[in-house]
Order: C-alpha cells, then structure tokens, then sequence
C-alpha cells in the first residue's frame, strides 16, 4: 500500500490550525518535571469524545510521571482535523484506533480481509506517512458489537457470534440504517457466520434507541460499541467475535518520530500493556456516568497499574 500524508488522506485544507488556534481548552497545560530525560515538550491531543480525551489525559499523566513536560490540547475536532494537526506538529500525540486509521489512510479504506488486530496493525505500518510512527497497540478496542442482555445470553447460552447460528431465526436485531448494507454487518453475519435474523431492525448506530429497544425487549440482539458505558451499567452480555467479522479497533498510540525516545515509548508502552477493553469501558463509565472530570479518572487507572508519579 502506497504512503500518502495524513492531510492528503482525509481531504482537509487549511482548517486543522484555524480549529486549533480557537480552541481555547481548560485542560491544556503543562506539567511534569522539567526534562529529567532531556525530551523536549510534547503536545498531547485528542479527537472530540470522552474516551479519547479520557485516554490522552492517561497518555499525559503517564510521560509526567517520567519527568517529560507536556501540553494538552484536547477536544480538537473530528479525525481530519487532527491529523491535520499532528502532520503539521501542532500537536505530536494521541490515542487512535489502529482499524479506524488504517480505513482513513487508504484509499476505499481497510481490504475485507485485513481484520485481525495483527493484520491491521502490520497494514497500518505501511500506510502511516514518514515521520509519525505507531507504538505498539493495546489489547482494548472500541469496535462493532454483537450484544445481547443477560437473560438472552442466560436463555439461549450465548457467548459467542457462533453461538446465535441455531437461534437466529427467532431473534430481532438493532443496528444503524447503514449495518444492513455493510460486509461488517448483516451480509457478513449471513456470509461469514451463516446467521439469518428474524427481522433486522433499523435504529441508531450504537447509540440511545439502539440501546432502548434492546433493553425493552424489542430486540434481542444490539450492535453497540465494545467500549460503550451502557454495557457495564446495564450488565449486558457482548458475543466474542470468533472468526474475526468485526475490524478490530485496537488502541495505540501515534507519534511525531522526532519526539519518541525510550523514555517517552516506555510509559506509552506501560499504559497500552495496561488498558483493556474491560478496564477502559469501567472508567470510561466514570466519566460518563458518573461526571467525573478525566483527569482525575486517568490518575486513578494509571494508580491502579502502579504507572502514577
């Protein structure tokens, strides 16, 4: 797959430092010790949602425990608007999700084969342009799910997509308009998995009446996102995705090359060995439910795995 820069690949002219000039967010500081490893500043960003902004603060607080200043600019704006800024170095870090980037940087965006978290992950090496690299990707991902709530899973012994073949038939699912048309949706859940629903319901993508009417018992079958909230706080049961339907969305960090050391790649490194999509969806519940600012819910996970100062 050929390089291409990061502001090619999405499209944008010219509005990546307007966004960022006019942003004028209460979390952006500096903080840490003074260069104990002689790296310069680095300027971390986030996309526009909690979890980024959740992971970007636990990026942070993470390098100011090894003595590296850092700024924040957080809440910068959608995809290409980032990319934008971390081509340019406006900012030089932040949390992305290795499916999500890797559809971004090719044109027509990831093969259908390339779905595996090692497979993404090689691909997206060879698309990311000279001079941002990725570090190694965590085991948590914020992807496409099949969830179904604990009754269901209880009555029909769910565990896996695998699992719903001999029950399908019997059971309404919820996704956005768009997952009927989509390999990443039902045409491969009927390809791939052989299952055939009894009626596919069109709702939202992920989102409040997708949730609502599996909790209603209007569907019992619900595409949510693996890291959604509402899955911890409703006890609802997401089906492993055994033969690998779903593009996996790992979390890794993404660089400017020229602000990586060993020290800085080590406290990345530490969080990513930490994060899971468990641990991520129980503070990310911290901050969405129960309004917590995030970074006192960074400070917490980073507690937890011994990686605060």
């Amino acid at each position: 797959m050929k390089k291409k820069n990061l502001l090619g690949a999405v499209g944008v002219l010219g509005v990546g430092m307007l966004v960022l000039s006019g942003c004028s967010d209460p979390t952006e500081s500096t903080g840490g010790a003074s260069g104990g490893n002689g790296s310069e500043t680095i300027t971390v960003g986030s996309a526009n949602f909690p979890e980024s902004e959740l992971l970007a603060e636990i990026y942070a607080q993470a390098l100011e425990a090894q003595g590296v200043d850092v700024d924040r600019k957080f809440n910068i704006g959608a995809r290409e608007v980032y990319l934008q800024a971390l081509e340019d170095g406006s900012i030089d870090l932040l949390p992305e999700y290795n499916g999500a980037l890797l559809s971004a940087l090719v044109d027509g965006g990831a093969p259908a084969d390339v779905t595996s978290p090692e497979d993404v992950y090689d691909a997206l090496q060879d698309v990311l342009p000279d001079g941002i690299i990725s570090l190694p990707q965590s085991d948590a991902e914020d992807k496409d799910t099949l969830t179904v709530t604990r009754a269901t899973a209880d009555e029909y012994d769910l565990e896996t997509i695998e699992d719903l073949e001999p029950v399908a038939d019997q059971l309404k699912i919820a996704a956005g308009p768009e997952f009927a048309e989509r390999q990443q949706g039902i045409v491969g859940l009927e390809s791939v998995y052989g299952l055939t629903f009894k009626e596919f319901v069109p709702l939202d993508a992920g989102g409040p009446l997708t949730l609502a009417a599996l909790n209603d018992g209007d569907v019992e079958v619900a595409n949510l996102f693996s890291t959604d909230s509402a899955i911890e706080t409703n006890d609802l049961v997401t089906l492993d995705d055994t033969k690998q339907l779903f593009l996996s969305e790992n979390i890794l960090p993404i660089i400017r090359e020229d602000k990586s050391d060993q020290t800085v790649e080590d406290a990345l490194n530490a969080v990513s060995e930490a994060l899971t999509t468990e641990n991520l969806t129980k503070y990310l519940a911290e901050v969405q439910v129960d309004k917590k600012d995030s970074a006192s819910v960074a400070t917490e996970f980073l507690t937890e795995f011994d990686l605060a100062s």
